[in-house]
């Protein structure tokens, strides 16, 4: 039987990097003059749902969140593309690599 924990885990984070990246963009276009304060809504509702999410995972929480840490960086470093349209340079791509490497250490050492 394929065990699916860590591409579910993995799917859970990126879900939860995106409401956490979308609930701070939001503000910072209303901050930046280039939204409605009415951004302000959906902003609080993304950020509920990121702690929400975050919550989802029975492991330590000092663990998820280490773990979950480097999924944030790699997709913020996405929506540096998608959402920002930069290009990432090669410290960007080492940055999320070690990031990445790091969170497998971390997941490997779990009981």
């Amino acid at each position: 039987m394929i065990d699916l924990a860590l591409p579910r885990t993995l799917g859970l984070f990126a879900i939860t990097a995106v409401a956490e990246l979308l609930g701070c963009y939001l503000p910072m276009l209303w901050l930046s003059g280039k939204g409605s304060i009415w951004l302000l809504a959906p902003a609080a509702l993304s950020l509920a749902a990121f702690v929400w999410l975050l919550s989802l995972h029975p492991a330590a929480s000092g663990r998820v969140y280490a773990s979950y840490g480097a999924v944030y960086i790699a997709t913020a470093l996405a929506w540096l593309v998608l959402v920002d349209g930069v290009t990432p340079r090669w410290n960007d791509y080492l940055g999320v690599g070690l990031a990445l490497l790091g969170a497998g250490v971390i997941a490997a050492g779990r009981s």
